[in-house]
């Protein structure tokens, strides 16, 4: 178990020269960076970033979705939502979160902190969302656009420079069809309030589990369960 570095978190000044923006509601920013186990430890009411993650989350998927609407005028539907969820997903978003230091600004308490939660990827997404969510209030949409666009476009040329856009539940679906099988998903747990719900999914082919997934939605929870199981058909060579 990781000792708790004194020097976190550090102060918020560098994360606005890191991001390009000064807030004139310092408030918000702080609480943008305030995880619930530290609000849940406080003797006095402080509220977690939990509410500008739900704001947050709305702002970045309106900016991707117009980024893409005018970048590809002749996209179908489906590959811009494709093009969309590689984007905005958990891990692009904690690795935006970790590219900022993001973490490092963040209060958390005692235990959230001993067991490694400034690098957990669940707290910088939504760490992430909340500092949108937070710009927003603070500056309009405007400035999230200047903030965010840089990372979206990043994102869009490695998925370009790839050439594929990953869809797993598809992939996995190729794999297995030869045999004449279907991969089905089901909700096996739910955690969380009503406003940052998350479903853990599991990936079944016949009445064998073959992969788990966690997201703040079922579709992202089943996309990550099909990811589990392509990773074990890649090391097993079948499944």
């Amino acid at each position: 178990m990781a000792e708790i570095n004194n020097k976190f978190p550090l102060d918020i000044s560098g994360l606005e020269e890191r991001i390009g923006y000064t807030f004139s509601e310092k408030k918000l920013l702080k609480m943008a960076l305030r995880h619930s186990s530290f609000s849940n430890e406080q003797c006095i009411y402080t509220q977690s970033n939990e509410r500008l993650e739900f704001l947050g989350d709305s702002v970045i998927s309106i900016i991707t979705s117009e980024f893409l609407y005018g970048r590809f005028p002749t996209r179908p539907e489906g590959q811009l939502s494709n093009f969309r969820r590689e984007i905005v997903d958990g891990d692009s978003l904690a690795n935006f979160a970790r590219e900022i230091h993001l973490g490092d600004y963040m209060s958390f308490g005692h235990g959230e902190e001993k067991n490694g939660g400034r690098d957990r990827k669940t707290n910088l997404e939504d760490a992430f969302e909340a500092l949108a969510g937070a710009m927003f209030l603070d500056g309009g949409l405007n400035k999230v656009k200047e903030f965010f666009i840089p990372f979206v476009k990043e994102r869009m040329d490695q998925i370009l420079k790839t050439g594929t856009v990953s869809d797993p539940k598809s992939q996995l679906q190729e794999l297995v069809q030869s045999n004449g099988e279907t991969v089905e998903y089901k909700v096996i747990g739910e955690s969380g309030p009503d406003h940052d719900k998350r479903f853990l999914c599991a990936a079944m082919l016949g009445s064998n589990e073959i992969g788990r997934g966690e997201g703040r939605r079922i579709q992202e929870a089943e996309m990550n369960a099909a990811r589990k199981a392509l990773a074990l058909f890649g090391e097993k060579g079948s499944l």
